[in-house]
């Protein structure tokens, strides 16, 4: 992955979570990400921004030991993002617990109000 110099949403940047990255069982390794998308909503006529936040992985690759060699190592954009979570600014999408929901919303609702800065905790912006 490569760091981009300027936020621009058509370019799928991704800011991650450094200390998030860890290792698969097997191979490869994950690392916590969030995002900004453009959707449309069904039967909605305008698209809406919204906030998404999950994981970037990748099993094919040699076991990096650290963020750094695993972002230097991501090149493999077939997949992008795994979402976990999807915040439109009214709703939130999200299949975990409760508890989790409340995480998820504590990163995503500030993060579209500040739309398109990077989260606290949070490394980017990243492209393939």
């Amino acid at each position: 992955m490569i760091r981009a110099e300027k936020f621009l949403i058509s370019r799928s940047l991704y800011a991650v979570d450094l200390e998030s990255y860890r290792l698969s069982e097997q191979g490869g390794g994950y690392i916590n990400a969030v995002w900004f998308r453009r959707r449309r909503p069904p039967g909605a006529a305008d698209i809406k921004t919204v906030a998404c936040a999950g994981q970037l992985w990748n099993y094919l690759q040699p076991r990096a030991q650290t963020a750094a060699e695993f972002l230097a190592a991501h090149d493999d954009n077939r997949y992008g993002g795994d979402c976990k979570a999807r915040w439109d600014g009214a709703n939130l999408w999200c299949l975990d617990d409760e508890a989790q929901r409340a995480e998820y919303l504590r990163v995503l609702a500030p993060m579209l109000c500040g739309y398109p800065e990077i989260p606290d905790g949070f490394d980017g912006w990243w492209r393939f």
